[in-house]
C-alpha cells in the first residue's frame, strides 16, 4: 500500500469517528437494555444487528459497552 492511500484511509477512519454511525445509533441505556437480545441472536448465528439496529456502531465505538458484550458473550458462550 502507498504512503498516499494509508493516510487517505487514515483520513477516512478519523472522519468516520468524528462523524459517527450513518445509520441508527444506540445509546449506553439503550445498548445495556438489548444486549443480552444482541448476543443471543449473535451466538445462533443470526443477523443481531436485524433485530438490534445501530448496536455493533455502538459497540465499536464505546469500549466500557463493548467490554461488556464480550463479558457476556463469553459467559453465555461457555
Amino acid at each position: 500500500m502507498t504512503p498516499a492511500r494509508d493516510s487517505r484511509r487514515a483520513s477516512k477512519h478519523l472522519l468516520a469517528g468524528l462523524l459517527g454511525p450513518p445509520g441508527p445509533e444506540v445509546t449506553c441505556e439503550e445498548c445495556f437494555a438489548n444486549l443480552d437480545v444482541y448476543v443471543e441472536h449473535e451466538l445462533e448465528g443470526d443477523d443481531a444487528e436485524a433485530f438490534v439496529p445501530g448496536m455493533r456502531a455502538h459497540l465499536d465505538g464505546c469500549p466500557a459497552c463493548a467490554e461488556e458484550h464480550d463479558s457476556l458473550r463469553d459467559l453465555i458462550a461457555s
